[in-house]
């Protein structure tokens, strides 16, 4: 790979003696990895895949997944590069905290608090960018996630709205990048060097923002992909110097977590707590994580929190549907009718008007002329749930993504079923008699073979 020229006079004077090996890792091979997601069935394929652990993930693994199989589409798996997944590990939230996650976009990080969550609490995701915000969306659903509001907001937008509130915040900024020139080229061509100053002045408005909305006692979690001392431990000195509020927590390194280097930070030893990833010195492409706690005081009013929203006939139509699926509710969540569509908003979530809300929650389904239609997203998060369901062979699957009716083996009860295939939720299907009638999106149809969707 060919580095730009101040870019490798920079690190060399960093790194000294490790300078040639962290350099040569930029012509390594690029590690790839997945966590499963333990709220959902482990398939036989999956174990076949879980070979190799990574080391500091009890749910991460070494290893490629094919982005059509099975358990991709139905959530169980989700693919993130090795180091990444240390940022959800010392995030690490409790069940029934209230998280925000605001710089979001894919939804990596978003999927791993979602998996400490355990359907619990609630957990805010906001991606500033609009383009970028259809992609979190669409990995939040895949996740069967029930507990989630997505926003589209800039951080200070959020501040005023949400003050004190959240109980542990996490901000993987916007960055330089330069961890990710091996996986990602071009990203190489944005690099200046008064990139890493310039991204570290957006970092800092980030975090003043962020600051505003942790309640006392809350953690702040703090990560980049770089390695620019300039916006890591340099911007955690900031930040401890401009709100003396805030401690760092030592955070458990396993082997390829250096501790910061105290002169790359105005010689603040304390810096040595956060946790710095190397590429030549671990099987990942590079991190930085910083954990903080707020020791702030302060009482914050309670807000309102949200109410249901329907109408009377569509109270009638949800609870036509549920009865005709032998269950009677959802728990911890808020029905709210938006249009002719029904979400399901957890209960914890507060009344916030001003906000650009992408997704106020979980989409139910949408209400037609007479009945109500249950939503593919409300499929993906019924594990739990005691929706009817109807277990299909690998074979039926493939014939249900591509968009086609087939035949039950015998005949059942008419009406909407969770489809299962090995355990995993993938979608509802609408029986009548021994004919499964097709309602996988048709957006995500696809022709599924054993050579384009085997795990």
């Amino acid at each position: 790979m060919q580095l730009p020229a101040e870019f490798i006079q920079k690190y060399q004077q960093l790194l000294g003696d490790q300078a040639p090996a962290f350099l040569a890792a930029f012509d390594g091979s690029v590690e790839k990895g997945f966590r499963v997601n333990p709220n959902k069935t482990v398939t036989a394929a999956m174990r076949a895949k879980m070979a190799v652990p990574v080391p500091y993930s009890p749910i991460g693994y070494y290893g490629k997944v094919n982005g059509n199989a099975l358990e991709h589409l139905a959530g169980a798996v989700y693919s993130q590069e090795p180091s990444a997944m240390t940022v959800g590990e010392f995030a690490k939230p409790e069940p029934g905290e209230r998280v925000l996650d605001l710089c979001a976009a894919p939804g990596g990080k978003t999927t791993h608090l979602l998996s400490y969550l355990q359907q619990t609490g609630l957990l805010v995701t906001n991606e500033i960018n609009r383009q970028r915000v259809t992609a979190l969306g669409d990995n939040v659903e895949r996740y069967g996630a029930r507990n989630t509001v997505i926003t589209n907001e800039t951080p200070a937008a959020l501040a005023k709205e949400l003050p004190g509130f959240f109980d542990r915040i996490l901000v993987d900024a916007p960055c330089s990048g330069e961890g990710m020139f091996r996986k990602d080229h071009d990203a190489v061509q944005y690099w200046t060097p008064d990139y890493p100053a310039a991204c570290a002045a957006r970092q800092r408005e980030i975090l003043t923002e962020a600051v505003k909305m942790l309640r006392p006692g809350g953690h702040l979690i703090y990560s980049t992909c770089t390695f620019a001392p300039e916006e890591d431990e340099q911007m955690m000195a900031w930040l401890l110097k401009t709100y003396p509020e805030f401690e760092l927590e030592p955070l458990v390194k396993t082997a390829g977590m250096v501790d910061a280097k105290p002169e790359w930070a105005d010689g603040n030893p304390d810096l040595a707590k956060a946790a710095r990833l190397f590429p030549h010195l671990m099987r990942g492409e590079g991190h930085f994580i910083a954990k903080l706690v707020y020791h702030g005081t302060g009482v914050v009013k309670d807000k309102k929190v949200v109410r249901e929203q329907l109408s009377a006939t569509q109270r009638q139509l949800w609870t036509d549907f549920l009865q005709k699926q032998a269950t009677d509710s959802l728990p911890g969540l808020v029905l709210q009718a938006h249009g002719d569509q029904l979400y399901g908003v957890p209960a914890m979530m507060p009344v916030t008007r001003k906000l650009k809300v992408f997704r106020p929650g979980i989409l139910l389904g949408t209400f037609k002329k007479k009945r109500f239609e249950p939503s593919y997203a409300l499929a993906l998060a019924s594990d739990d749930l005691s929706l009817p369901k109807i277990e299909i062979t690998r074979e039926q699957w493939a014939v249900y993504v591509h968009g086609e009716t087939f035949e039950l083996a015998s005949a059942t009860a008419t009406g909407f079923r969770v489809l299962t295939c090995e355990g995993l939720p993938v979608g509802f299907g609408k029986v009548v008699a021994k004919t499964v009638k097709n309602f996988f999106p048709k957006g995500l149809r696809f022709l599924a073979t054993p050579e384009n969707a085997t795990l």
